[in-house]
């Protein structure tokens, strides 16, 4: 890896955000779910119309992770009424850490998730939590590695497939 650098997202980032979360999402899930599920869930979550709005969220924040001029992943923190689950004011959802299959095992998601740890520390929040698949332990175990403990379920919609997150937690 030769330089790689976290940066802040904006609206402007649309096109980058779109590219690597479709890349990313379809690398890690594809094999793992129908084609029908998959391209509704794409078409869904990574619109302009929908990452517009999400970048437009002053409750959102998008990091970037660059190698160079390439991105490799990136990381979407919510606050407040952007968490996927209302908790309460003192947390900080990890809602996405996505990094392209080709820097798996390169550091780049423990980059995001110090991020996510450095915000969450400004921020003065109580916690870090998110949700992570069931079915995808090299997630769980990367989560659990940086002190995330499992604390309730919740069910993500995959398409049309209902699946079941394990909600974790970290206390700051």
């Amino acid at each position: 890896m030769e330089y790689l650098q976290i940066r802040k997202a904006t609206t402007k980032d649309l096109g980058t955000v779109q590219l690597i979360g479709r890349e990313t999402f379809f690398e890690t899930f594809a094999d793992s779910n129908t084609e029908e599920d998959m391209k509704k869930y794409l078409e869904d979550s990574f619109n302009d119309d929908q990452l517009s709005v999400e970048l437009s969220n002053p409750d959102s924040l998008f990091y970037i992770a660059w190698e160079d001029e390439s991105p490799v992943g990136y990381l979407k923190l919510n606050k407040g009424n952007a968490q996927t689950e209302t908790l309460d004011e003192m947390a900080l959802e990890i809602e996405r850490i996505y990094v392209k299959t080709s820097h798996h095992g390169k550091k780049v998601g423990q980059l995001l998730y110090e991020k996510a740890l450095e915000v969450a520390q400004q921020q003065h929040n109580s916690y870090l939590w998110l949700g992570v698949w069931e079915k995808n332990p090299r997630a769980i175990k990367f989560y659990e590695k940086n002190g995330f403990k499992a604390f309730d379920k919740h069910i993500f919609k995959m398409g049309n497939d209902e699946q079941v997150d394990i909600m974790m937690k970290k206390e700051l």
